[in-house]
Formats: structure tokens, C-alpha cells, sequence
């Protein structure tokens, strides 16, 4: 049904003595009658009266123009991420979702038929078969039933985590100073406590002439950063931190039947922490968009990423962190990727991240105080002209009922489609917590991300190092001699020994440690300040 031409508009079937067809229906069913590859979204709505013949679709090359769901709570939102995501599962192209309520863990299982669906089934035309897809379950600092999914400080970047802490414009620059100082001494940056480390060091006595040297960095905004990151550590943030780190290219896989795996991020566990979960997503988004190549245009997308509860992410966010978004959104479709922003009405999203966004699907919205009435208005004059009267039709959705508006195979708008949907075919609500933390256990991923590591990086050697000052500050021992060390060539002499010494050491292990990894992570700082990497 996907791949072949939809079939010529005609009077819906079952309403006795139906009329022709009016003019802006049949423009409406022209332009959604494409002949590649397209997802089925359902029925179009005219007149208060369902039209099955008249199916809306999304051609699949065009999902990775990036979209928008939006609509009140309620509305059915959630079922529609579900009915998307199993189509494009179905046609081979893996998907991340994320999962705020815990109800879409359902998409592993097959559907239960009940009247509901068989009504919905029959009003669109679907030919409804149960079926459950390829799942991973994941979880941020395994908080909660998955995988757990981990970064690096290093990797997060300043960008990123300044917007976890609150910090305003200019901590946000200060801490961007820290980390360039961190780089350049070879302090890795592994998690809370290093980065702690660091800001600690460098507000010591001994560290402000270090603070000095890297520019524009007063004492008191280091000692706020450094504030902000004991608060944050407090309220339990250090388990999303660390290492093993997740590695982003996970979520391209494909099962090995073919379809695309749908990669749900648990996100129950830390709903009381939404700059955290905001910025992780995007911390996600922005480490794929820097280790994928170009593709340019495709016939299906590499990935289809979905950004639930998108507000979030742009809530009291800074100029720099908004532009890196718009940047990251506007270049990510060349690599392959689409980005649909999850949230309850477009006003969440600043204007220049809506326009980079050609795909849309809006649920009911709600006009019932003067403020709601302004984001109706708004919401209106988003869409192109259409003969719907858009205002009322808003108000008047039903659940899994939106106005649909894409690009064609052409990469033109289609025509405005208020939409009955259809129903997901995978079931409709979480699975059991104990058939979920199965399907963990039994991942390949499960062994590679489970525990977590805690190596030696910026918190040990700045310890060592504080160490090494206290101990050559106290009365020297006597030297052991040489030839009790059992190490080195006969007449090497003293310098042959301090070299094996120093080399031996932790602190020079460490050292090269640290530069093997610089090496390998290429510590240069993109677009929201994130390392970039090679894997």
C-alpha cells in the first residue's frame, strides 16, 4: 500500500446517496497521491464526515525534512510518534524515540484488537494487523528500566552542560575557559567530580596564577560554576556522567530482518529533571551530527529522531545555545537524519527553528483563556491558505485527530488536511516491567554499557599531584640505592634511574594516557562545544 499509487479520489463508500466530491477535496487528494514510498497517516476529514478514499501520506525521502507534532494534552500525540515510528520501522529506517510517560515501550509488543480499533480500522480504510517491532530500551544513567546511556564531561561540552546548570551568558563563557584549560593541561574531563576537580584547582591559592593565564576568568564566576556543579551533584546527577560512554551510532541500527530499530529512551525515572533529559537529547542530536557523514539527499533517512517535550529544551535558553540548535537542525538533513520536535503548540519553538521544519502534524489545541485564544491565532497563521476554517477545526479535533500539512516528493507544501489517524499496530501502553528488563539483559549492548567505569582522569591526577606537593614539602628519606631496585643496566647510573622512575609512575602513566586519549577524541570543539571524536 506504501510503495504504489494512491487511487483516485471518489465518493466515500457506506454514506448512501454520497455527492460528487467538491473541488478542494479533490486538490486535497491530488496532492497527497504520491508514487514512491510513503507513509500512511489515515483519512482525510471534510464536513464533519470521515472520506477513506481520500488517504493522507508522507512520502518517506521527505522525513528527513524534519517535522513538528504538536497539540494539547490528550490529544493523541503520543499515538501518532507510535504510528510513525512503526512505518518507518516497517521500511528499514531505525528510529529514536523518547519516552517522558512510559507508555511507549509498547511498541516492542503486538497490538490488542479491541472495538476501538476495529472501529478506527474501518473509518480509514486500514487493514490493521498486530505487530510488535525491534526495540532497545535505554535510560539516561540507567535511572530506570534500560541500557543506561552515558557521557562524558568532555564530550558533553560547555555549551551543553551550562544549560543543565542555569548558568547565565557569562558563566557560560567561563566555564567554555575551563574547559579549554582542561584540554590544553590534559585533565580529562570523565565526570562531575574531574570537572569539580578542576574548578576547585584552579580557585586554590595555588591555581590562580593558572587562572590568570587562561583570560577573562574572574575568581567569584569561578567560584558560582563551582557552586552550581556541588548543587547539581547533590540533587543526584552524577550517574549520568561517566564512562563506559554511549556511543550514538547504537541508534542507526538495523534488525536483522530488516527493519529499522526503534530505540526508546526511558525517561519516567528522571521526569523531575527536564534541563537535564532536555539536554541530553540534544547532547544525542549533536554527537550524531558530528559523526556522520554527508549523504546529501536519500531515498529513505539514516535515522528519524523524535524530541519529546521539545519546550524544554528552549526554556531560558541562551542566544548561543538557541543558534547551535538552529545550526545543528538546519545541517543534521544532509547527514541523513530528520528531527521532529515533540511539544503543545508551535509557539514552544523559536521561529527560526520552525522554519527549518517541513513536515507538520497538529492536534487539537485548546482556547480556553485569552492567552490560549493568542496561541490559536498564532498557531493559524502558521499554516499555508487552506479552506478549512483552521481556527474551528483546531477546536474541534477529536483524540487521534490532527490537520496534517508535508512536503510533497517535490519538496513543495501539500495542501492542509485535517486527518482521522490510524491506529497504531503495536500495543498501545508499556509493557511489563518484567518482560522490559528482560529485553534488556538479553541485549548485545547490555555487557558493553551496563557498569559503569571509573578510571583514573583530571580528579585523580589533580589528587596525585597535591599528593606529590605534600610529600616534597616533608623532610626527606634516605634514597635507596640503586641496586636494590633491581631495575636498570650496570652502570646506567642516577640519571638512568630518575628516567625509570618518572616513567614508572602513575603521574606519567597517566600523562600518557591522557595524551593516547586526546589523540583519539581530538579535543576540538564544535558546534555546542562538544568533543569530537573518532570511533
Amino acid at each position: 500500500m506504501t510503495d504504489s499509487e494512491a487511487p483516485p479520489a471518489k465518493a466515500p463508500e457506506g454514506v448512501s446517496g454520497a455527492p460528487a466530491l467538491p473541488q478542494p477535496v479533490l486538490e486535497i487528494a491530488s496532492g497527497y497521491a504520491f508514487t514512491g514510498p510513503a507513509l500512511d497517516l489515515g483519512a482525510l476529514l471534510w464536513d464533519g464526515r470521515c472520506l477513506p478514499d481520500v488517504q493522507i501520506r508522507i512520502p518517506l525521502p521527505m522525513l528527513n525534512r524534519h517535522g513538528l507534532v504538536a497539540g494539547a494534552t490528550g490529544t493523541g500525540k503520543t499515538k501518532t510518534l507510535q504510528l510513525i515510528a512503526e512505518q518507518l520501522s516497517a521500511q528499514g529506517v531505525p528510529v529514536f524515540l523518547a519516552d517522558v510517560k512510559g507508555d511507549v515501550s509498547g511498541i516492542s509488543a503486538p497490538g490488542q484488537e479491541n472495538d476501538k480499533v476495529r472501529t478506527r480500522a474501518g473509518e480509514v480504510r486500514q487493514e490493521w494487523t498486530p505487530a510488535g517491532f525491534p526495540c532497545e530500551f535505554y535510560a539516561l544513567g540507567g535511572m530506570g528500566h534500560g541500557i543506561p546511556v552515558r557521557a562524558t564531561i568532555t564530550s558533553f561540552g560547555p555549551v551543553l552542560l551550562s544549560k543543565v546548570l542555569q548558568l547565565n551568558q557569562t558563566q557560560e563563557q567561563s566555564l567554555g575557559l575551563i574547559f579549554h584549560y582542561a584540554d590544553q593541561k590534559g585533565l580529562e574531563l570523565v565526570d562531575l567530580k574531574d570537572l569539580r576537580a578542576v574548578v576547585t584547582f584552579l580557585t586554590s591559592d595555588e591555581g590562580k596564577s593558572e587562572l590568570k593565564g587562561i583570560g577573562g576568568l574572574s575568581t567569584a564566576t569561578a567560584g558560582v560554576i563551582l557552586r552550581s556543579l556541588t548543587a547539581f551533584e547533590a540533587q543526584g546527577m552524577s550517574p549520568f556522567f561517566g564512562e563506559p560512554e554511549f556511543d550514538t551510532s547504537e541508534l542507526s541500527r538495523v534488525a536483522g530482518d530488516g527493519r529499522g530499530t526503534v530505540s526508546v529512551l526511558e525517561l519516567p525515572a528522571v521526569q523531575d529533571k527536564p534541563q537535564l533529559f532536555s539536554t541530553f537529547l540534544m547532547w544525542l542530536l549533536a554527537d550524531l551530527f558530528h559523526d556522520l557523514p554527508e549523504v546529501g539527499d536519500v531515498d529513505k533517512p539514516k535515522l528519524v529522531f523524535f524530541f519529546d517535550e521539545a519546550h524544554l529544551l528552549f526554556n531560558d535558553a541562551s542566544k548561543a545555545f538557541l543558534d547551535a540548535i538552529t545550526q545543528t537542525v538546519r545541517l543534521i538533513r544532509s547527514k541523513g537524519v530528520g528531527v521532529f520536535f515533540v511539544t503543545q503548540t508551535p509557539k514552544d519553538v523559536p521561529g527560526d527553528v520552525l522554519a527549518q521544519l517541513g513536515n507538520r502534524v497538529q492536534h487539537a489545541l485548546r482556547a480556553f483563556t485569552p492567552d490560549d485564544q493568542k496561541a490559536l491565532k498564532s498557531t493559524v497563521k502558521t499554516f499555508p491558505n487552506s479552506p478549512y476554517d483552521l481556527e474551528e477545526v483546531l477546536t474541534a479535533l477529536g483524540t487521534g485527530e490532527a490537520v496534517v500539512t508535508v512536503l510533497s516528493e517535490k519538496g513543495a507544501p501539500t495542501p492542509v488536511a485535517a486527518t482521522r489517524l490510524r491506529a497504531p499496530e503495536s500495543l498501545m501502553g508499556p509493557v511489563d516491567p518484567a518482560a522490559l528488563d528482560r529485553a534488556v539483559e538479553q541485549s548485545p549492548l547490555y555487557g558493553r554499557y551496563a557498569e559503569a567505569v571509573d578510571r583514573e582522569s583530571a580528579y585523580e591526577k589533580l589528587t596525585a599531584r597535591e599528593a606529590q606537593a605534600a610529600a616534597s614539602s616533608a623532610p626527606s628519606a634516605p634514597s635507596e640505592p640503586t641496586s636494590s631496585r633491581g631495575r636498570g643496566r650496570k652502570g646506567d647510573g642516577q640519571d638512568s634511574s630518575v628516567v625509570q622512575q618518572v616513567v614508572g609512575s602513575g603521574v606519567f602513566k597517566s600523562l600518557a594516557r591522557s595524551l593516547g586519549t586526546q589523540a583519539g577524541r581530538e579535543i576540538t570543539r564544535s558546534i555546542f562545544g562538544t568533543a569530537r571524536r573518532r570511533r
